[in-house]
């Protein structure tokens, strides 16, 4: 099979999941993707979500004309070309996919990150949460843990509270004590859960005031998957919160548009020599 001018290849090996995305430039089209959990075998991971990808889109290596790596283990793929930021291929993607976009929420599995756009979609600023599990899907996963709930309905449970219960702590190890003294207390379980969000939306929504949030907000990341992290940020926000498409594979589309872009670069520099 012969190699492909627009193919391209991100990568994105994240804390708790590896994603690849397979990108045809020419077609402006998505081929296919794979996702896995990344454990603590980063390398092995990215390597096996990119051949996966590939096979999907029934592609072979040596038709890729560039792969660009992301993610926490982005050091750890040797087939990449290149690698970039988290914080580049989430703007990159939102940009892509939801025009006008001026604020990016991304909520990974062990930090968050507020990014401003400005008017043409580059990224202005930043902040981000990295210390601690704040805001995080590691402090959504200890949670829905403790209550015994299933992590996909955590969110949905969320929305059939109307009095979000207060919580307090946003350190897993108190917040976990807290929430249990709150059930004890005669607290409803779903009260109790849109009370979590609450805190996590309040947490990113104080963070983001550092880099100012404004325009139309985009929810990305495995966070976006969350229905109730997104009702409450809207509702202290007061307006709506858009959803980029397939969030969790944000990070990995914004790595193969990087891919892409450089692809071009190569090409346009070879046709004028």
């Amino acid at each position: 099979m012969a190699y492909r001018d627009g193919l391209a290849v991100g990568v994105d090996v994240g804390s708790v999941t590896a994603k690849a995305v397979v990108y045809d430039s020419d077609a402006n089209q998505v081929l296919a993707s794979a996702l896995k959990p990344t454990g603590w075998h980063p390398r092995e991971r990215g390597l096996e979500v990119f051949r996966e990808a590939l096979e999907q889109a029934g592609v072979e290596e040596h038709q890729v004309g560039c792969v660009v790596g992301t993610g926490y283990g982005r050091a750890q793929l040797p087939f990449a070309c290149h690698t970039t930021t988290e914080i580049t291929c989430h703007a990159t993607a939102v940009r892509h996919l939801v025009p006008g976009a001026r604020t990016v929420i991304d909520v990974g599995g062990q930090d968050c990150k507020v990014i401003a756009l400005d008017p043409d979609g580059r990224v202005r600023d930043f902040a981000m949460n990295d210390r601690c599990a704040a805001g995080t899907g590691r402090f959504l996963e200890v949670m829905a843990r403790a209550l015994e709930v299933d992590l996909d309905g955590f969110g949905r449970l969320a929305l059939a509270s109307d009095r979000p219960a207060a919580v307090s702590s946003m350190c897993t190890v108190f917040a976990e004590s807290e929430v249990i003294s709150l059930l004890a207390g005669g607290a409803a379980l779903e009260d109790v859960v849109a009370g979590i969000h609450e805190a996590i939306a309040k947490r990113i929504l104080d963070m983001g005031s550092r880099v100012g949030i404004e325009g139309k907000v985009v929810l990305s990341g495995g966070g976006g998957r969350n229905v109730g992290l997104r009702r409450a940020l809207e509702r202290n926000l007061g307006y709506s919160v858009e959803v980029s498409p397939h969030p969790q594979l944000a990070g990995a589309l914004g790595a193969a548009l990087v891919a892409a872009s450089r692809l071009r670069a190569v090409l346009e520099r070879v046709t004028t020599w």
